[in-house]
């Protein structure tokens, strides 16, 4: 089945795809006397290497009498790729150009997102898994790396991509994470933000502030208590009350993310996008909030990369924005200009679909900053399972349906998710419409884990063979799905 690849590359001519192979034509590399290329055969993707020399050799794989060495996307043969090919390992891109997170829990996506951001002025970050995410997946931090480089090279992308330890919270996982090449690491910090404060009575926030040691206290009135900080024509001031909620907010997530960054980054044996995230908790971050806490990174001597604010309104997975609009754009005009005004760019998380506001956050980041997608594009990869294995699709719907609540422990979902239109009265020529209604969207969206995962008795999964070879079968029509709906993210947000 592969003779014909083999005689072509040894020949030097154009290596073709037929009828049992499929050639990833960007992904010919020649490296001294080796040649190489991915191709897929009986719904497995190998990469064959013909020649000889240090690569040749390094290379794990079965040698082919007379042709070279069919060789495994494995984790072995990653790091082989690394040594050799700079490209394929993950940098940080600092703050002067736009980055998009790009979550991928299959490891599937990736070609898809290399084609969506070829054109465009934006650096992807491929590699993007939470600590949550991979739990729920029963994936690890090397299983997304390997995937990325892999895709990579395939598509034979040279333009540089991010890997980011993401929503890490615990010291070792940092170590962990950091100790595997990534080139970005997001500091969830909301298990040290109080946000007890935020229900808290004026009364209660200045009992709370008096405990605190003297010289806390003093240290914070002496700095900021009636001081007019400007950031161009915004004026932000600190009443006694807000001084003292913002100080019982933050003060030590402000501590622990100066020890990661004196720890952790600062020393890290190569450049990493650090972000601060402040958006995973309950606690609205006022522009107020915001200065507070860029200013004390500043004087501390934290120098991050981004920041990720817990906006106004709702930002739930996978459907638009709920919420004010004009309270949205006044807030983010604001939260832009702190950004800027410090150096970094502005990070905005749960990013998938918010399309009513992407033109806002366009326009106030002048096309600079950070976002994360992750759901979005699993819920790409089930609408190609809905136009392409109706079947299937049915089966996943009605048991996401079945164990709805124990995905609701995991995620904030508000949806009505009685509105969604019963499945028996959907034909089948229907069933990607799902995709379009937020109710069954986010149905679909927090089951992911639970799909993934679903064994029978036998020990047998449910969904994932079936699920992932479905996909393997069309992965130009995923490929497909991912370029115009991501695209749409890009389009909108102005990069």
């Amino acid at each position: 089945m592969l003779k014909p690849v083999w005689s072509a590359l040894q020949q030097g001519i154009e290596v073709e795809s037929d009828s049992n192979v499929k050639v990833y034509e960007k992904s010919l590399t020649i490296f001294d006397n080796t040649k190489l290329v991915i191709v897929k055969a009986e719904g497995r993707k190998v990469l064959l290497a013909i020649g000889g020399g240090n690569l040749f050799n390094e290379l794990f794989g079965e040698t082919v009498s007379g042709f070279g060495k069919i060789c495994p996307l494995n984790h072995e043969n990653r790091l082989v790729l690394n040594r050799y090919f700079d490209y394929t390992v993950p940098q940080a891109f600092g703050t002067d150009v736009a980055t998009i997170g790009l979550g991928d829990r299959l490891g599937l996506a990736s070609p898809g997102h290399i084609e969506t951001v070829r054109s465009r002025n934006v650096k992807p970050i491929l590699a993007q898994q939470s600590i949550r995410e991979l739990t729920l997946t029963n994936r690890t931090m090397t299983d997304i790396l390997d995937a990325t480089a892999f895709a990579v090279f395939q598509e034979g992308y040279k333009d540089g991509y991010g890997a980011d330890g993401d929503h890490i919270k615990k010291e070792k996982d940092i170590r962990y994470a950091l100790s595997l090449g990534i080139s970005f690491l997001t500091l969830d910090c909301s298990d040290k933000i109080r946000n007890d404060m935020e229900a808290a009575t004026n009364e209660e926030i200045r009992v709370a502030f008096e405990q605190l040691p003297t010289e806390i206290k003093e240290y914070y009135k002496s700095y900021y208590l009636e001081q007019v900080f400007r950031v161009n024509d915004l004026a932000i001031v600190y009443n006694e009350h807000t001084l003292m909620k913002n100080t019982l907010l933050y003060r030590e997530a402000l501590q622990y993310m100066e020890h990661v960054y004196n720890t952790y980054i600062a020393n890290a044996e190569k450049a990493v996008d650090f972000e601060i995230s402040i958006d995973e908790t309950e606690t609205v971050t006022s522009p107020e909030a915001h200065y507070f806490v860029a200013n004390e990174l500043k004087r501390r001597g934290v120098s991050v990369t981004s920041l990720a604010p817990r906006f106004c309104g709702e930002f739930q997975k996978g459907i638009d924005y709920i919420g004010d609009l004009e309270q949205f754009e006044k807030e983010l005009s604001e939260h832009a200009r702190i950004a800027e005004s410090f150096g970094y760019k502005l990070s905005i998380h749960s990013g998938s679909d918010k399309f009513s506001v992407f033109p806002i956050i366009g326009k106030y980041t002048k096309g600079v900053l950070h976002v994360k997608t992750a759901g979005t594009n699993w819920l790409e990869a089930v609408r190609v399972i809905a136009e392409t294995n109706p079947d299937l699709y049915r089966n996943m719907h009605k048991y996401a349906t079945e164990h709805l609540e124990e995905a609701l422990r995991y995620y904030h979902i508000t949806a009505d998710f009685a509105s969604i239109t019963p499945l028996d009265n959907t034909p089948d020529e229907q069933l990607s419409n799902y995709m379009d209604e937020d109710a069954a969207r986010q149905l679909i969206h927090i089951t992911y884990g639970i799909l993934l995962t679903a064994k029978d008795e036998n020990g047998e999964y449910l969904f994932k063979d079936e699920f992932y070879k479905t996909l393997v079968e069309h992965e130009e029509t995923y490929r497909a799905s991912l370029v115009k709906h991501i695209g749409k993210h890009l389009d909108l947000l102005g990069v």
